[in-house]
């Protein structure tokens, strides 16, 4: 019977308002004793790869992150055994990655060696063609994401006419969250360090998100409800300063649409979270964490509020496009790989993961 361990999933990088965004560097923690990048092409089974030797790590009983890939939610972009100290990272475009110390904790695994490259070269006007197409297809969404940032932006607007936001309440939320989470603690003398990812993506299949993933077996979990972006945002990096400067490392979950944003924040060594639930990622968790509403620190007019509905429709259908562009890049993504598929050998494939893993297990 497989053991129940923890198991957390994120994204590495995101399809946002400012184009792709790679928080790819994240992945490993600069401790990891060895990091694989693998190289290869469309459909030559780096997701499944990984996905096994996450599988057979979770047998082992040990911890298991996953990091998945936001333009194929289901699939991976990297792994990582925190406990072993290990890491497996998908090195292709967009998300170029090599290792920073060859040889001495970084090692390059190439499924090349598992290509029948004259088949694939029968291919070659459909593989330069659809991989054109797709490049065509991710900058329409990218262009179309940036047009919906603007929306965006006009209905934070409505946080700064006067008398609107009560910025006194935010201001006392914040020394409140302070008190309960930071100050009852002795600070290290030294800042903390931060860890940046993200745990949703806008991705051809919609707004996906593993908020639940990130918040299990936490101690304390502080969900804020309510529509004020702008005013989270600055609360989350407050928190986020506070921290750091008491010397907690932190990690920072970013915001999928714009990336400069901190959505989410946790404290590992509090077991504390405070997350921001907000349209696309809304999130609860029925009889537990502390749900702090922060619509009643706003006050709107009947007419400014319905100024604000009909913003964010046309908020929600450009992001509807977007997403539309998207799914049409994975459809030409998907046509790519089934060119290659027929010219692999994932047999070699499956063996060399074999050995990959009483590799690990041996170290």
């Amino acid at each position: 019977m497989e053991k129940k361990v923890k198991l957390r999933r994120f994204f590495p990088g995101s399809n946002s308002a400012y184009g792709f965004c790679s928080f790819f560097n994240q992945i490993a923690d600069p401790k990891t004793s060895r990091t694989y990048i693998i190289k290869g092409g469309p459909g030559s089974g780096k997701s499944t790869f990984m996905n096994k030797i996450g599988k057979e790590m979770q047998k082992q009983g040990l911890a298991v992150e996953y990091h998945h890939c936001a333009t194929d939610h289901v699939s991976l972009d990297g792994l990582v055994v925190p406990d072993l100290k290990i890491a497996f990272i998908d090195g292709n475009s967009p998300h170029v990655v090599d290792p920073c110390y060859p040889g001495a904790t970084g090692e390059i695994i190439h499924f090349g060696q598992f290509w029948d490259e004259a088949g694939i070269r029968k291919n070659k006007s459909s593989v330069i063609r659809l991989n054109a197409e797709a490049k065509r297809l991710f900058n329409q969404s990218y262009k179309v994401l940036a047009a919906a940032r603007m929306y965006l932006q006009a209905l934070e607007n409505y946080e700064n006419i006067e008398g609107v936001l009560d910025q006194g309440s935010w201001n006392d939320l914040a020394l409140q969250l302070m008190e309960e989470i930071l100050f009852t603690k002795n600070p290290k003398g030294l800042p903390g360090k931060t860890r940046r990812l993200f745990v949703s993506a806008i991705s051809p299949a919609g707004t996906i998100n593993f908020l639940a993933s990130l918040v299990a077996g936490l101690d304390k979990v502080y969900i804020l409800q309510g529509d004020n972006g702008a005013a989270k945002d600055k609360l989350l990096k407050r928190m986020a300063d506070a921290a750091c400067m008491s010397g907690f490392n932190i990690e920072a979950y970013h915001c999928a649409f714009d990336p400069h944003r901190i959505d989410h924040l946790i404290i590992p060594e509090l077991s504390t979270a405070i997350i921001n639930s907000k349209e696309p990622h809304c999130f609860s968790i029925p009889g537990a964490g502390q749900e702090i509403n922060t619509a009643v620190f706003t006050k709107l007019s009947p007419s400014l509020q319905e100024e604000k509905q009909l913003l964010h429709k046309k908020f929600q259908a450009i992001l509807s496009q977007a997403i539309f562009f998207l799914a049409k890049a994975k459809s030409r993504r998907d046509e790519l790989e089934k060119l290659y598929i027929p010219n692999i050998d994932f047999a070699g494939i499956d063996q060399l993961r074999e050995k990959t893993v009483e590799r690990i297990l041996d170290s």
